[in-house]
C-alpha cells in the first residue's frame, strides 16, 4: 500500500479521538497509551505525544 499524507492524518485523528474520550472520563494520558494505544497501533510513547500535537483535523479540511 503506498504512503499517504491523508492515510497518516486520518489515523492521527482516530488516535487523538480516543484520547479525548478517555481524557473526559478522566484517565491520564499515559493510562491511555499503556491500555488502548500501544496494544492496538503498536507505536511508541513519543510518537503517540507527537500525534497528539498535530493539528490533523485542520489540515484535513484544507485537503
Amino acid at each position: 500500500m503506498a504512503y499517504s499524507r491523508t492515510n497518516y492524518l486520518e489515523r492521527i485523528v482516530v488516535i487523538q479521538n480516543i484520547t479525548l474520550e478517555y481524557k473526559e472520563k478522566g484517565c491520564s494520558q499515559e493510562f491511555i497509551y499503556r491500555k488502548m494505544i500501544k496494544p492496538n497501533y503498536n507505536i511508541s510513547r513519543s510518537t503517540y505525544y507527537k500525534y497528539l500535537a498535530v493539528a490533523a483535523k485542520a489540515e484535513l479540511k484544507k485537503k
